[in-house]
């Protein structure tokens, strides 16, 4: 590691950055073929509803996604220690939402239950707040930490499609860092990268394991983390667009309390998706409008994920001129006005 010590500064922390995603990516492929026997033997599975024949899939597979990443981040620590608190901060916050995505998979939480205890897995975030900032802001980090957890959460049921559009938001999010000069946040989404992208080829149709609320919880976690480490909030809203509206479907449609009491997508003789008579709506059932292969079903959410994952990046290479610009001075000027009222 010698070579890092020749690099200039700014260079040395994106290759640091690399390393820990390829270190989480061979960490999550190796793993994952024991974890996934493990699994298996201890009962711990899922029916895989979307196909005919029905197979016994095994769940909580996000456990390789949350090792990996682990490792990624450690390497981070010991390779770049000058950002110690922030990765270790990190890892803090994702290892409280893995557990209680565990908890969820092994003993199935409540909605309520899952927002409160996501509610306080996000108050240590509070410790890289800007200083003096308000009530209303240090409030709003946890609850939307805990929202943006769960949007994750919600889009999901197909093979891949929550493990693919982690690792679009990832690769969207790393670039927007690199672009934008956040070269040591880079370091927290490349590790989550690297893992996601492990776990795929194991999560991919014909999926071999389910993430579980294990998974899908932290990848929603990561990019909220991201987002508020980074400064990157507005990025990560582009990203999660998709998210937004299958959450946003789903809730007017039968509250998003209560839509796991509705009918689930079924599958014809022929092996296509249908919608079911009755139940929410979704932006999956909006592409299910008619009949199509579960991997069909998934290309075309990724497709949608890749639009506004493009659209993220775009809004990092022009958001210094758009800081810049005059018209805009207003509204940032209530930005900041709204970062520090009520402030203590």
């Amino acid at each position: 590691m010698e070579i890092l010590f020749f690099l200039d500064s700014n260079l040395k922390i994106i290759v640091i950055s690399l390393i820990c995603g390829i270190l989480s990516c061979l960490i999550t492929i190796l793993s994952m073929p024991l974890i996934i026997r493990r699994l298996e033997a201890a009962n711990i599975t899922g029916k895989d509803i979307h196909k005919i024949s029905k197979p016994i899939v095994a769940e909580m597979g996000g456990i390789g996604i949350l090792f990996g990443f682990i490792i990624g981040i450690f390497s981070g620590i010991y390779l770049h220690p000058y950002i110690t608190f922030q990765l270790t901060l990190t890892l803090v916050v994702i290892l409280l939402v893995g557990i209680i995505g565990m908890v969820d998979d092994l003993i199935q939480l409540s909605s309520k239950e899952k927002f409160f205890l996501l509610f306080l897995a996000g108050l240590p975030l509070l410790l890289i707040a800007p200083p003096n900032v308000g009530l209303i802001y240090l409030i709003g980090i946890p609850i939307a930490f805990s929202i943006v957890s769960n949007l994750t959460n919600m889009l999901a049921g197909l093979n891949g499609i929550e493990t693919g559009l982690g690792v679009i938001a990832m690769t969207s999010l790393t670039i927007s860092c690199i672009i934008l000069g956040k070269y040591d946040v880079a370091i927290i989404s490349m590790s989550m990268l690297g893992a996601l992208f492990a776990f795929l080829y194991y999560n991919k149709h014909p999926a071999q394991v389910f993430p579980g609320d294990t998974g899908t919880l932290i990848i929603g976690a990561t990019i909220a983390t991201v987002a508020v480490i980074g400064r990157l909030k507005l990025i990560a809203f582009i990203i999660l667009i998709p998210n937004i509206i299958d959450a946003t479907m789903k809730f007017y449609s039968a509250g998003v309390m209560n839509r796991q009491q509705h009918n689930p997508t079924q599958v014809n003789e022929e092996g296509k998706l249908i919608i079911p008579d009755k139940g929410f709506k979704s932006l999956i059932r909006f592409v299910l409008r008619k009949p199509i292969s579960e991997k069909k079903a998934v290309r075309i959410i990724w497709a949608i994920g890749i639009i506004f994952g493009i659209l993220g990046i775009i809004m990092a290479i022009l958001m210094p001129s758009i800081i810049g610009h005059q018209t805009l001075t207003g509204f940032l000027k209530f930005k900041e006005f709204f970062y520090y009222v009520f402030s203590f």
